[in-house]
Order: structure tokens, then sequence, then C-alpha cells
């Protein structure tokens, strides 16, 4: 089948790293000066790529990927630094809190304290309501921007228990009791679409310089939302909820060889005969923002779209549950017509029946490929480089879910190794990092991503997340001080040598203060 060429994604590198990763003095990565040195160290090793972590606000249990929101941004990674030369701040303000402690690791706990008093300060002294900026902003994103800040303004009125748990009148969206929040709340309502104005505003600006450097933003979906969400309060119809609005099913995965109970996620169920009955407006809407937002989406869990696993909601792991059928290509056709000349990757990694490799191959979707699953061979792996049967597909050392490189080779025999060093010619477990980074450039695969932790040789204290737990994951941060253990002359030859680096032009570094000024 030919590709189509709307699909293909042209042939390079990229890093993983997360907006929530980047160094900064203020306790999380943000849309600041270090974003932009970043986008910098990208072009100068040739990446074509810098892919990111969901950028939605993050609730309880801090993952990315339980969001209030499948439409906002994450408040945290508003930059301060901005909002002060804007005059929205004080230097003072911002520096006279302590933002961190380790400088390598993100306490949630004290940035969801500390943000939120600093950015109301910015949103009293902000004039924001009376720019055309503001108002274009507010028009274009009505479906879902005024029911997010109301969601979270009530809230936090009810000391932020999930919505499920509010009074019975504003849970079920009466008319009357919305009239009434939104008259009592109706500032904090306010601050919250400037907490999002911001957002965007700073990140459109970063995605600015980004795309001048020849860069591409991969973007990354989950399928599911959260049940805490503004999305599934004001869409309950869309969702398998029972009377009171909890969910009868939620999503997961069944026991296989890496967990015994397998992996309940919790997140409601969607009512697709529902959703395709409304023409899958809130489906078209989802996608017509993260096509704003990014050059190219990945969608989590892609194999939920054909089939999915339904387990009920009282039923304490995934052992319990039973498979059943997604929309299909009824989906997919709507993510066409939505994404404009955006582009798809598909997260087709776990139970891949060849219903789901047939709507891959129909839609020209790019599939994943993960370099560590194949490491100790045997040769015929289908992770393995040599194996990759199509140029269309996105190959990487790892992701956010799986041990870094130094971490999984950390425990492994010589004797469990013996493959891995004969298979990458090497000797040591020292040399197999790069080694097997340079074996994933050297690839047919379009585009190969690398974790910025295996670039840098970290063990897995720097591993974002162990699937299935709660607590002490999303917490890494990049340090300043990497960079300089980098060898970028290294990173720029995997790059030339297998044609994976843009073309050299003139431009090199680009002045950051100068291109924030221009676009303002």
């Amino acid at each position: 089948m030919t590709i189509s060429k709307k699909q293909e994604l042209i042939r390079g590198a990229g890093i993983l790293m997360p907006i929530s990763a980047l160094p900064s003095s203020y306790g999380i990565g943000t849309l600041g000066r270090e974003a932009y040195r970043f986008a910098d160290f990208l072009y100068r090793i040739g990446c074509r790529y810098w892919q990111v972590l969901p950028v939605g606000p993050t609730s309880y249990g801090d993952s990315p990927y339980q969001s209030f929101s499948a439409f906002a941004g994450n408040p945290y990674f508003i930059d301060l630094d901005f909002l002060a030369e804007e005059g929205l701040l004080k230097p003072e303000e911002i520096m006279e809190q302590e933002w961190q402690q380790e400088e390598d690791c993100i306490d949630y706990a004290r940035i969801y304290q500390l943000r939120f008093c600093i950015l109301r300060k910015a949103y009293h002294r902000s004039n924001h309501k009376d720019t055309q900026e503001f108002i274009r902003f507010r028009n274009k994103n009505c479906y879902w921007l005024k029911d997010y800040c109301r969601y979270m303004a009530i809230k936090e009125h009810f000391d932020s228990h999930e919505w499920q748990l509010w009074e019975d009148n504003i849970r079920n969206r009466d008319r009357n009791a919305i009239e009434y929040y939104d008259s009592l709340l109706e500032d904090e309502i306010d601050f919250w679409e400037f907490c999002q104005y911001k957002f965007r505003e700073q990140w459109d600006r970063l995605k600015s310089y980004v795309n001048k450097l020849d860069i591409q933003v991969i973007g990354d979906i989950p399928l599911y939302v959260a049940a805490d969400s503004s999305d599934v309060w004001v869409h309950t119809d869309l969702f398998e909820l029972d009377q009171r609005k909890n969910p009868v099913n939620v999503a997961g995965v069944p026991p296989d060889a890496f967990s015994d109970l397998g992996q309940r996620w919790g997140n409601p169920l969607y009512r697709w005969d529902t959703i395709e009955k409304n023409d899958f407006i809130w489906w078209r809407e989802r996608m017509r923002i993260s096509a704003e937002l990014y050059d190219v989406i990945r969608i989590d869990h892609f194999i939920g779209v054909v089939n999915y696993y339904s387990i009920p909601a009282d039923c304490p792991t995934a052992v319990e549950g039973e498979w059943k059928k997604g929309p299909g290509s009824k989906l997919t056709k709507i993510i066409s017509e939505s994404i404009g000349d955006a582009k798809i990757i598909a997260e087709d990694l776990g139970v891949l029946t060849q219903e789901v490799r047939d709507l891959i191959e129909q839609t020209g979707y790019p599939g994943m490929r993960i370099l560590e699953f194949g490491l100790e061979g045997p040769a015929d792996h289908e992770y393995l480089p040599h194996n990759y049967k199509s140029t269309n597909l996105v190959a990487y050392t790892g992701t956010h879910d799986n041990e870094t490189l130094v971490g999984y080779l950390a425990d492994k025999t010589e004797e469990e190794l013996s493959f891995t060093y004969r298979y990458f010619n090497v000797s040591s477990k020292e040399e197999l990092p790069y080694a097997v980074i340079r074996s994933l450039y050297s690839s047919i695969a379009d585009v190969v991503i690398v974790q910025m932790q295996d670039l840098l040789l970290l063990d897995n204290s720097a591993r974002m997340n162990f699937p299935s737990t709660i607590g002490g994951n999303w917490k890494w941060r990049m340090k300043q001080e990497h960079y300089e253990f980098l060898n970028e002359e290294i990173l720029r030859e995997y790059a030339d040598l297998s044609a994976r680096s843009p073309k050299i032009n003139e431009k090199t570094e680009l002045d950051v203060t100068k291109e924030v000024e221009d676009t303002e």
C-alpha cells in the first residue's frame, strides 16, 4: 500500500524531553529561556524533532496522562521571568520563594502551594481582558475554555475535591447552579482564563522559534481522559457513567508477561455510539487544538481505537475485564479531517491484533518500535533495527514508561548480555548506550527518538515513570550542568552519517531575546 504523502515523516532524529524536565530555578521546567536553549541544542546536534509529554494541567499523582482537561495547558509551565519582563511580576516576588530543594527533582506539592499565588499577582496586574489578542483567543477556544475555567474555580471552591463529590446541583450542572457559581466565582474563572491565555501565548512563541530552526514538535495525547476532568463533568453523556456520575467501566490492559494483575488505569470509557451520533464533535475539537499545539501528534494506546479492554469499575485490578470493539476507521477518518497539516504517530504497543495492523496500514500512520525491548535478542526480534520492515516507523531507545538504558543494563549479567555485546560489537556495559543509539540512527526508520536521560547516561533514578504506581513518578529534571557532559560533535556526526540532520543554514543559534521581542 502506498503511504499517504500527508502521513510521511521527514527522516530525522529527535529527543524525548518533557517541558517539566527542563532546567529552571523555579522548581519545574517552563516555556522560558531554558526551553529556547534546549531548542538551540537540538539544532546544533542535527535533530529535526523535539518530543514532549502531554502538556495538560496535572491532577492527583502528577501524571501528564491524567489531566484536568484534554484541551488546557499546564499553568506550571508559564514562565515567571517572561511575566516579570511584561511588568506583571516583580523580580523580588519570584526570588523570595524557595521553589526547590533539589535541582533535578520536582516537588509537586511545593509547586502547587507556591505557583498559583504568584500567578494570581500577575493576573491582577494584567490588562489582557482589554486586548484583541485575548478576545480572539477566547473566541477561538469557546468550545472548552469557559467550561474548564469554571470547573477549576468550582473545584477550588470545594477544597479541590473531585467533581463527583460536589453538591448535587452543580455536579449535575443544573442551569441555576451554573449561573450561581458563575456569579460567585467570576474573578476566579477569569484567573483561570488568564492562565490559559498566558500558557498559549508562551507556547505559540516557543513553537514558532523551534519551527524556525527546522525542528518539529511531537506532542503526546492519551487516548482516554481522567475521570476528574472538566471533559467528563461537562460531557457526561459521552462516557460510561452511572446515575451518580461515577464510572461504570474503566480503561486498562489485561495481565501479561510484565504484570500478573494487568494495569487498571481508572479512566472512564467512552460511549462510542453516543459520540458517533454527535458527529464526534468532542474528538474533532480535541484534535483541532492538538494540531495547533503540535506538528506531529502521538496518540497513546492507539490500539484502543480498534479494540479496548473494559474493566468493571468495582474491580481493584485488571484481572477481570473483556475486550470490546472500538470505533476504528470511523475515528481515524475524523482525526484526519481535523488536524490540517499535522501528522499522527500511532503508539501501537501491546496486543497488536490483525485489525490494528490493518487500520494502521489503511491510515498510513507510522507505528513504533522500542529498541530496549529487543536488546537481549533473539536475532529475529521485531524491535531490533535489522528487522524493521518499513521506513514508516518511529523508533525509540525507550519511552517514559521504560527504564533508562543504563538502568536496564545495570543488573544484567555478562551472560545475559552476550547477545547484546555481539550485536552492537562492543565488549562492556559502558560502551552499550551510545552503540545502541548509533544503531538506531543507522536504521531505516524514518524517525528515531532518544530519551534525554539516555544521552546523559543516567540510571533509573532518572526514570520518568514506573507504570501502575503512584508517587515518585514524573519528577526527574535535567540540570543546567548536564549540557557539559554531552559530546555534541558525536551526536551531530550520528545525524550526518545517517542522513538525519537538516541542511545547515547560515543561522546558527538564534537570539532568544530578539526572537521573543519580534513575536510580541
